[in-house]
């Protein structure tokens, strides 16, 4: 009788046990899909407006170069520390309010160029195109 009852009180702890940590990795595997679309109200006012109507259309002003890919662009902007600095705090906010980007920050070696790459899931290199209105400024 006392080794059933250690039996059944070693399952009434255990079983919780493995039917959280079950619970935990099957819901840290599901996947959270963000919608394709900018949600601007995820900056502050102040930010907000900084982001798309100053940092934006600066960074715009300086790309020299847009390349193609499979999931999305690149966009070859100056090496210089002004633009590296607008483009950190974009990409900053950017990932804020557009969280499906996989946004990527690079410098070329032998003093290349500065690139920003915007990537994801299958749909982003179609709303990249629609949102940056790349069909009219390659």
């Amino acid at each position: 009788m006392r080794k059933i009852f250690q039996f059944i009180t070693a399952i009434a702890i255990v079983a919780p046990v493995a039917i959280w940590a079950t619970s935990e990795s099957s819901s840290s595997q599901t996947e959270h899909v963000s919608p394709f679309a900018c949600n601007a109200l995820a900056l502050s006012s102040e930010v907000r407006k900084r982001h798309f109507e100053e940092l934006g259309p600066a960074l715009l002003k300086l790309k020299k170069s847009t390349r193609e890919l499979p999931d999305g662009y690149e966009f070859e902007l100056p090496a210089d520390n002004r633009t590296y600095q607008m483009l950190t705090e974009w990409a900053f906010q950017e990932r804020l309010c557009c969280p499906f980007f996989d946004i990527d920050l690079r410098f070329d070696r032998e003093d290349g160029p500065l690139w920003l790459r915007l990537t994801g899931r299958p749909g982003t290199k179609e709303f990249i195109k629609m949102e940056f209105d790349l069909a009219q400024s390659r």
